[in-house]
């Protein structure tokens, strides 16, 4: 959904009117709130793009740099176990040093060559230890998976890696799924109350009127600006460029935007806005709401997924602004890592470097 300037809409207080209405003050609300929603959804379509890149060019060059000096590492230290002047006690730190980072550059950065660094340096061997982790993790999904949505999943099927396991639950869902509509299709429907028959037809009639309620600004707005009744070459291109902005706002419910199209060309004027109908008003404010619900829902959706991408909690609130900061703070620690690593590479070169560094180690 994309935003557009516009005159702000409200209700203005008149002179003889002390207050306004319950449904005026609420049409002022949520006017102001999308107004407020909007922005903010500008501005995490705005940054979104702009962390992408960032994070696709400058954050993962920096982590591929950092991970190279890594590798450089383990193999330095893979030679310095072999020197007599490091102690058993040196010779352990080393063996789990180069067994914890050579597990991290393989499982999370693709450096499947350390495998055999790793393997020299442990009584497993990396690809077999990693599938029978993967089929324990399998089996312990399988057992909440099957708890949790009563789902049967046959020991024999394949769920030793989490695409595997993604792609059989999927499955088992969705012939749940069908099988919950087939028997509901069995199922002979009850016949409906008087009373329950009375409220759908008032739900019905309803949804007319706040249906006909955003209609009627949209047929105001294409009848004054539809370009097909222009003579004037360039009106007529000023106005199928309105008109665009007019199809879209109402092809998303947008009446905030509709109103405003309005009292940009017109249409209407302020007067006509603090005199709405009670009923229109209501009918108004009722389509606010649910475009206000879906513009809460669509920024929710941005945060969340960063949430997730980046282990905050639930509870947390990210902003746009927020987002990019957290990535030039993580920019900048990258750059820092970078320097120490390579200054302890060029350091490590004196065993004596090494062995003061091994003291700072903690198994």
């Amino acid at each position: 959904m994309t935003t557009r300037n516009h005159k702000a809409v409200r209700i203005v207080e008149k002179a003889e009117k002390t207050t306004l209405s319950q449904a005026q003050k609420k049409f002022n609300s949520l006017t102001k709130k999308i107004d407020a929603q909007k922005k903010l959804l500008q501005e995490w379509q705005d940054a979104v793009p702009q962390y992408q890149q960032r994070v696709s060019g400058e954050y993962e060059t920096l982590w591929d740099c950092y991970n190279n000096y890594r590798v450089e590492l383990v193999h330095l230290l893979d030679a310095a176990y072999c020197d007599k002047q490091f102690k058993k006690t040196d010779k352990n730190k080393i063996q789990y040093v180069i067994s914890d980072m050579t597990m991290e550059l393989i499982e999370q950065h693709g450096k499947n060559e350390l495998k055999e660094l790793y393997n020299k340096y442990n009584e497993t061997d990396f690809d077999s230890q990693d599938q029978r982790m993967n089929e324990a993790v399998g089996d312990l999904m399988k057992s909440i998976f099957q708890d949790m949505f009563n789902v049967e999943i046959a020991e024999e099927v394949d769920v030793s890696s989490p695409e595997k396991f993604s792609a059989v639950l999927e499955e088992k869902l969705r012939e749940k799924e069908n099988q919950q509509r087939e028997d509901e299709q069995k199922r002979k429907p009850r016949k409906k109350t008087a009373k329950q028959l009375e409220k759908e037809a008032q739900q019905q009639q309803e949804e007319q009127n706040i249906s006909k309620s955003i209609q009627a600004v949209f047929r105001q707005l294409a009848a004054a600006l539809h370009p097909d009744r222009e003579m004037d070459e360039a009106e007529r291109e000023r106005k199928t460029r309105i008109m665009q902005q007019v199809n879209v706002a109402y092809a998303k419910k947008d009446l905030l935007q509709l109103l405003s199209l309005q009292l940009e060309f017109e249409q209407i004027d302020q007067n006509q806005i603090n005199n709405i109908a009670e009923d229109r008003l209501k009918h108004f404010n009722i389509i606010l709401q649910q475009q206000l619900d879906e513009l809460q829902q669509e920024i929710e959706q941005y945060e969340m997924g960063f949430k997730m991408q980046l282990d905050m909690p639930p509870y947390f609130k990210l902003s746009p602004k927020q987002l990019l900061g957290k990535l030039n703070a993580d920019i900048k620690d990258m750059q820092i890592s970078i320097m120490r690593i390579q200054h302890e590479l060029k350091n490590f070169k004196n065993p004596l470097a090494v062995k003061a560094w091994l003291k700072t180690i903690r198994i």
